[in-house]
């Protein structure tokens, strides 16, 4: 299976969610990251996402006479690459972005379901923006965009930090300006 097929689910994109940034969890602790997840389902999309090549066993141990597999994202698979991308049809478009937000209210909702949340004091947003964009004008926009990011990717987990998901997406609403308007 493909990486786009693989990914095109919402327990598999939350897995891999959990999995970025270089770590190592083993299936019971995704569980545990995924409480609204059945621990069947978790075990089983992590099995598909191994046999994909988008996890890869780091480790084994034996706890309580069966073997527990540590695992690491393999970031290069979990990606879909530009040509693919461009080559998906509008239909493949829509499962792809109805599975993106699927992961992202499941995600959500996870979160406001935890005893300590706190979306004023978490600095929860979720805002839209319209913007009159130049082709030119939204490719830089992306690329500064990505350059804020990118920095902030590599900050390690330590006891101020708070892993948040940000979710930047981008389309447009309208057809290009008219004289009227």
């Amino acid at each position: 299976m493909d990486s786009l097929n693989l990914l095109v689910h919402p327990v598999r994109l939350r897995i891999v969610h959990a999995m970025a940034g270089g770590r190592t969890r083993t299936t019971s602790e995704l569980c545990e990251r995924l409480p609204d997840v059945s621990k069947a389902t978790v075990y089983r999309h992590v099995g598909v996402l191994a046999d994909g090549g988008i996890l890869e066993v780091e480790g084994e141990q034996r706890v309580h006479g069966a073997v527990e597999r540590r695992y690491r994202l393999r970031r290069e698979r979990a990606v879909v690459d530009e040509a693919t991308a461009a080559s998906v049809s509008k239909e493949d478009h829509r499962r792809v972005f109805a599975t993106a937000m699927a992961a992202l209210i499941a995600e959500f909702n996870a979160y406001l379901d935890r005893e300590d949340a706190d979306p004023a004091a978490d600095l929860v947003g979720y805002r839209q923006h319209a913007l009159w964009l130049s082709r030119a004008e939204l490719t830089d926009l992306i690329g500064e965009l990505r350059e804020v990011i990118v920095r902030r990717m590599g900050h390690e987990p330590t006891a101020d930090r708070v892993r948040y998901l940000l979710s930047p997406i981008q389309f447009p609403a309208a057809g290009p300006a008219t004289a009227d308007g």
